[in-house]
């Protein structure tokens, strides 16, 4: 039997589960027309109390549908888009904010405080921080140039590649993220600035597993002066001990 739609099954759920809801929204790349076979409804729902509830993260399967399920109040999303802030990596306020409502205009406030949290950005990062991502970037370039060929040389590249693209995030005050959502605002990135980091870290890479690792170092050494140039000697971290008894 065919499955219905990302919308009917997520709007059958919410129903039959949360009839009490004041809006839940469908995100990910359902949402987006950009399904694949493997692709799981990411349903977040905005109840106004708990009651019996609990704020919670659940899968399960629903009319042959994958699904990750968001259960809230309005308070623990400002908590996650929050915690979301300091990370960089905006996923409760995407979730909402880029979601399909499944039930009419309830959770305008909430989804306009998303919105707004996304266009702001996670802002400048700490000038600590920043030295820290540049120091650990050089000193992956110089892993690179020294590590003999083989399997180390596609650990350490693919961590240049990564630490490459989170520094030129940081430095543009731009949200990050992980796996294919690094990617994503890297290109975001690429179409602010009219650049072509997404190109040019994904040809290095390749290029450095194969066996040449110098287009994959220029590439991070250009990101590296655009955030003030390699940075080894004058780091000082004090020790984070815990306090005494």
């Amino acid at each position: 039997m065919d499955r219905p739609t990302a919308v009917d099954a997520a709007r059958s759920l919410v129903a039959a589960r949360y009839p009490r809801a004041t809006q839940a929204w469908l995100a990910g790349s359902v949402s987006r027309g950009q399904e694949t076979p493997s692709s799981d409804l990411d349903i977040t729902v905005l109840l106004d109390d708990l009651q019996d509830e609990e704020v919670h993260r659940e899968t399960l399967d629903h009319l042959g549908w994958p699904v990750e399920l968001f259960v809230h109040i309005p308070s623990s999303i400002d908590h996650y888009v929050a915690k979301d802030l300091a990370r960089r990596h905006p996923t409760m306020a995407r979730l909402v904010a880029q979601g399909i409502p499944l039930l009419g205009d309830g959770g305008a406030d909430v989804r306009r405080s998303c919105e707004e949290a996304l266009e702001r950005g996670p802002g400048r990062v700490a000038a600590d921080e920043l030295e820290l991502m540049r120091y650990g970037l050089t000193d992956l370039l110089d892993d690179l140039a020294d590590v003999r060929p083989g399997p180390e040389v596609a650990a350490v590249a693919v961590d240049v590649w990564r630490a490459a693209a989170e520094l030129a995030l940081a430095c543009a005050e731009a949200w990050s993220g992980t796996g294919k959502w690094l990617v994503r605002e890297l290109q975001a990135l690429d179409e602010r600035e009219g650049s072509h980091l997404v190109t040019a870290l994904d040809t290095g890479l390749r290029r450095a597993l194969a066996g040449e690792r110098a287009s994959l170092t220029t590439v991070a050494d250009g990101v590296l002066e655009r955030c003030g140039g390699r940075y080894q000697a004058g780091l000082y971290r004090a020790a984070d001990l815990p306090a005494s008894p």
